[in-house]
């Protein structure tokens, strides 16, 4: 074997030998069209035909860059797929992915008929572990996908946080921050998923006990462009302004379609509503606003 294969052998084996057993032996690419069996596991590598594959529902992938796709599609032209994709038999011609979907789409996009594959034999839950566990460890996904594999390991297959931060070497105040971010609104999510907000800014939103004063950060730093430090500045001095206050006399309970009224306006407006409605029909709507600045953001919603 010459330098360059055994540092290709080591490289792709890195970062999962701890998930699967008998890598080594995996790792190496299949033959084309001479299925092998590998190592004590049931896993064999064949090249299998693209029209085979369905994609794993489960996969925790959403988002793929289209320019990175295209330089890989390319790259396959000339080399193939080095690394295989990992694939479960569920019928007859027919497997489903368990990870390799940028791979798979790459080679579609190439024009390549088959592609190389470890195929394996698994039950439904721990063929999830497995998808989720390679894609965590090989993709680089980002914050908010990590988040969602990180909930569907504890959701679906029954893992505790610190189940999680053993199998991902990571430390539990890592695994509880990433998990956090499922709290905030889908609005903040979807910046974080498209790299519009970082993580940084995030964490420091969801400092923020109500989802108007979330909101109403999250577009303040979009508008201006607001540092991570600035942003935590204004989450400090927003939870100063509101300071607990005497108890009242608790409000009386909305009807479930008027409190999805102001659920919406809230999230319209990116601020605090407050919907009143009396027993005679009558009511009123409160909209906040935090200065001058926020009350023209909203009246602009208003086309005012």
């Amino acid at each position: 074997m010459s330098m360059a294969q055994l540092n290709k052998k080591q490289g792709l084996g890195k970062g999962i030998r701890a998930l699967l057993d008998n890598i080594d032996e995996e790792i190496q690419a299949p033959r084309e069209g001479v299925p092998a069996v590998s190592g004590q596991n049931s896993t064999t590598t064949a090249r299998i035909p693209l029209d085979q594959i369905e994609v794993n529902p489960k996969q925790p992938r959403r988002d793929f860059d289209a320019t990175a796709l295209r330089e890989l599609s390319e790259s396959i032209k000339l080399h193939d797929i080095i690394q295989p994709v990992t694939v479960i038999k569920v019928g007859q011609n027919k497997y489903q992915l368990i990870s390799g979907e940028r791979r798979l789409r790459a080679a579609a996009m190439a024009g390549l008929e088959d592609i190389p594959a470890y195929v394996r034999t698994a039950d439904s839950q721990g063929m999830l572990e497995m998808a989720l566990l390679e894609n965590l460890q090989r993709e680089n996904l980002n914050a908010i996908e990590i988040a969602l594999s990180y909930r569907q390991l504890m959701d679906e297959c029954g893992l505790t946080q610190e189940m999680v931060s053993e199998r991902m070497k990571k430390e539990r105040s890592t695994v509880a921050n990433y998990l956090r971010l499922l709290k905030l609104p889908p609005d903040i999510q979807k910046a974080v998923r498209d790299g519009l907000l970082s993580m940084g800014h995030a964490r420091a939103i969801i400092g923020l006990e109500h989802v108007d004063q979330q909101l109403h950060v999250y577009h303040e730093a979009m508008q201006r462009g607001l540092s991570v430090r600035q942003v935590e500045q204004m989450v400090k001095d927003m939870a100063t302004e509101r300071a607990p206050q005497a108890p009242k006399a608790p409000p009386m309970k909305l009807p479930i379609a008027y409190k999805r009224i102001e659920d919406n306006m809230a999230s319209h407006f990116s601020t605090k509503v407050k919907l009143d409605r009396k027993k005679s029909g009558k009511g009123t709507v409160l909209i906040e606003f935090y200065n001058d600045e926020d009350l023209e953001r909203i009246m602009d919603k208003m086309s005012l």
